[in-house]
């Protein structure tokens, strides 16, 4: 098995896989970064032949074992997405990745209405060409998101190899992802209402677990909800580190860790549970104190991620501190 700058020449195994697509990805080198859905484009592009020159263009194609490939590696093509000089707070670097502390109002992926200023924008000016062709075009590599008003960390590839590393990380759940959230009042054992919420049970050490899939609203397609049949199965650990109040907590410091990534997880399963995030006017109400009906976003911060570096095996953990506007939530909290 040989490599060329532009050509990945490629030895079907003894047993191969009974479809094309399958059989190149067990035999694909390991430090190719070629996923099997990368693969599938390219074979529907054209790129793989045979030997002698036939062009295999169904993903379905039945492959005999000891079978040689070429699979003919497109140049990647530049982002329609323009650089931009955004300062990011970079926590961690190197040739493979990136992993950043996403300020409150950034949007990570430009789409309708958030062309610029984006995540997106700033990497492309940050990391210049440094990057490598994902999927075909020269980006980074976007693995997970977090709300434009949620603020906290994020990693982002630099190469197929690590987007690749990276994703099946994510799809497996083997990443340590930890929220700190202020929620209204506390969730509490005693309160029956959890007690006879579908979904929802006591873990040991004062987790509450809640379970419940996650799909758009059937009466607003802006938002998600919790859904009976349909929806994407998600669960959401969180356990109170601090209750503010007195006796019937006003809100609470809430740690969230996620089994699974749905589209504002966090958000919809605390509201299912009876405690929406402070400051979140989708999901939740506009209540308590002054500070607490004025704070202008869900407070929700991504405080720590934890992962394996798809390239060097190492295992890698960060942390980021509040900013200034939960600090100052919490602050307030305290002195009720």
């Amino acid at each position: 098995m040989s490599e060329q700058p532009d050509v990945i020449q490629v030895k079907i195994g003894d047993n191969p896989a009974p479809r094309l697509d399958k059989a190149l990805a067990d035999a694909v080198p390991d430090n190719s970064g070629l996923s099997r859905s990368r693969l599938q484009a390219l074979i529907g592009e054209g790129a793989v032949t045979r030997e002698d020159g036939t062009t295999l263009l169904d993903a379905r194609t039945k492959i005999e074992p000891g079978a040689v490939l070429l699979i003919n590696m497109p140049a990647a093509v530049p982002l329609e997405t323009k650089a931009e000089n955004i300062p990011l707070d970079v926590v961690f670097e190197d040739e493979h990745l990136i992993v950043v502390n996403k300020p409150v109002g950034m949007v990570v992926h430009p789409a309708a209405g958030a062309l610029t200023g984006t995540l997106v924008n700033a990497l492309l000016y940050h990391c210049g060409d440094s990057l490598s062709g994902i999927g075909g075009t020269v980006r980074p590599g976007i693995v997970h998101r977090i709300d434009r008003e949620t603020s906290g960390l994020l990693v982002v590839a630099k190469s197929d190899l690590a987007h690749h590393g990276l994703a099946k990380q994510f799809a497996a759940h083997d990443l340590e992802r930890r929220y700190l959230a202020v929620v209204k009042g506390a969730p509490e054992r005693s309160d029956p209402r959890l007690a006879g919420l579908k979904g929802v049970s006591w873990e040991s050490g004062g987790i509450l677990r809640i379970e419940g899939n996650i799909g758009r609203h059937p009466g607003d397609r802006k938002r998600m909800a919790v859904l009976a049949s349909r929806g994407k199965h998600a669960v959401t650990r969180a356990r109170v580190l601090e209750r503010f109040g007195g006796d019937r907590p006003l809100a609470s410091l809430v740690e969230c860790r996620l089994e699974t990534g749905r589209t504002h997880q966090i958000r919809v399963h605390m509201t299912f549970a009876g405690h929406s995030l402070v400051g979140d006017r989708v999901y939740g109400r506009v209540g308590g104190p002054d500070f607490m009906r004025d704070f202008p976003r869900q407070a929700l911060h991504a405080e720590t991620l934890g992962f394996v570096h798809p390239f060097t095996a190492v295992n890698l953990r960060f942390q980021a501190d509040f900013p200034d506007d939960m600090r100052a939530l919490i602050e307030d909290l305290r002195a009720l």
